[in-house]
């Protein structure tokens, strides 16, 4: 056993893993930024192209990218902004092909088991709060499938993923000043949409309350 050491990759910072990755194609080292990374990417992926089943796809293709361009990295700056960029620049070209596809739909997350917000979510409120807190958040995830490609990444970045400007500056390598307009552009695309998903629902509601009514009288 002389000679042997056992490496860990536990206390390593996600940049020493990374030239793990790259000078020695060391697949432990990769394991562990895939462990740490999974579930952001995933969240991020998911919410830009609406859809969870082709997010965790799509976080796969990320993953697999980075270790495929393992040689290329440069290793200026943060892992994490190298691999954010991997991640938006994977869901714009998606979106761009699911927009060049008719029977292709980016409205809602397609969720038909509806345990995909759970999956995202580290506590347990009760039953009553769970119906809330869901409905609302598929009502912000449908609203937010209204707004542009370049609005939705900011969105996502700053509000779900709490990044700051400079950080979404490096990761979209846009200046901070363009980062900050599109944030308050989004969310006024994002409150617009809001709006009129909200109208929808009203009428949809005052609609079947109508129907109801008229059934009544019938009786």
């Amino acid at each position: 056993m002389s000679g042997f050491k056992i490496v860990s990759f536990f206390g390593s910072t996600d940049e020493q893993a990374m030239r793990r990755v790259q000078a020695c194609d060391d697949e432990e080292a990769f394991t562990e930024l895939v462990r740490r990374w999974r579930l952001p990417i995933e969240r991020l992926c998911t919410r830009m192209l609406g859809d969870i089943h082709r997010g965790e796809d799509l976080a796969q293709e990320t993953f697999s990218k980075i270790y495929r361009r393992r040689k290329t990295y440069r290793g200026v700056g943060k892992f994490s902004t190298f691999l954010w960029q991997v991640a938006v620049n994977a869901c714009y070209d998606e979106l761009r092909k699911l927009k060049c596809r008719p029977e292709s739909s980016l409205e809602g997350i397609n969720d038909p088991d509806g345990d995909g917000q759970e999956r995202f979510q580290s506590e347990e409120p009760g039953p009553d709060e769970t119906v809330l807190a869901g409905e609302r958040a598929e009502t912000v995830r449908s609203a937010l499938q209204a707004v542009p490609d370049i609005y939705r990444s900011v969105l996502i970045l700053r509000h779900y993923e709490n990044l700051k400007f400079r950080e979404i500056a490096s990761v979209l390598e846009i200046p901070e000043g363009t980062v900050k307009s599109r944030m308050a552009e989004g969310l006024e695309l994002l409150s617009r949409a809001l709006q009129r998903q909200e109208q929808s629902e009203f009428k949809i509601c005052k609609n079947i309350t109508n129907l109801r009514l008229g059934e009544t009288n019938l009786i």
